[in-house]
C-alpha cells in the first residue's frame, strides 16, 4: 500500500478511536492493535508491544502510540496526520459539549444531569480510594488517615490538598518513629 493510501487508512482508523479515547488511551489499545496489526499489518504483534512499551515511557499522552505506528506506516506526514486524526475529533467534541454545558446552566436537564452524575463521580472516586487502600496494604493507620482526610475535605471543601498530604506524611513518619 502506498504512503498516500496509508494516510487515508490512518484517518479511517484513528478518527473514530479519537472519540473513544476521551476517557483515556487505554480504551483504544485493543481496537488499535486489531486494525494496525491484524487488518492493515502496519506493524507486527511484537512491534506493537515494543512501541506500546516505548510510548508508555515518553512524555505526553498515551495515545501517541497511534502516531508512532503511523510514522512507521507513512513517515513523518503519517505521524502528523495521525496526531490530527487522534486529537481534532475528541477536542472538537469536548469543546462543543463544554459550550452546550455552560450555556445550559440553570436549565432543568442541566440540573438533573449534574445531580445524576454526582453519585456516579463519587462512586468512581470511592472505588479508586478502595483500590489505593487495598494496594497500600490496608492497615488501620491507613484507614484512619484516609477517613480523616475525607472528613476534613467534606468539612472544608475548598481546602487545598497539600496540607493533608503533609499531615498524612507526618502521621506515618511519627507512626514509624522517624
Amino acid at each position: 500500500m502506498s504512503d498516500s493510501a496509508n494516510l487515508i487508512v490512518i484517518i479511517k482508523i484513528l478518527a473514530p478511536l479519537s472519540i473513544a479515547s476521551i476517557g483515556g488511551a487505554m480504551g483504544i489499545y485493543a481496537p488499535l492493535e486489531y486494525q494496525t496489526v491484524q487488518v492493515y499489518q502496519f506493524v507486527t504483534p511484537r512491534e506493537f508491544l515494543d512501541l506500546l512499551a516505548m510510548t508508555r515511557f515518553l512524555p505526553g499522552p498515551s495515545s501517541i502510540l497511534g502516531a508512532v505506528i503511523a510514522y512507521k506506516a507513512a513517515g513523518l506526514i503519517g505521524a502528523v496526520v495521525a496526531m490530527l486524526a487522534l486529537y481534532l475529533p475528541s477536542s472538537a467534541l469536548c469543546y462543543a459539549m463544554a459550550r452546550v454545558w455552560t450555556q445550559s446552566e440553570g436549565k432543568d436537564w442541566h440540573t438533573a444531569m449534574k445531580r445524576g452524575l454526582m453519585p456516579i463521580a463519587a462512586g468512581l472516586i470511592m472505588s479508586g480510594v478502595l483500590a489505593l487502600f487495598t494496594l497500600s496494604g490496608g492497615t488501620v493507620l491507613t484507614a484512619v488517615v484516609m477517613m480523616g482526610s475525607a472528613a476534613i475535605l467534606t468539612w472544608k471543601s475548598g481546602l487545598h490538598p497539600f496540607p493533608l498530604l503533609i499531615g498524612g506524611a507526618c502521621v506515618f513518619l511519627a507512626a514509624w518513629g522517624l
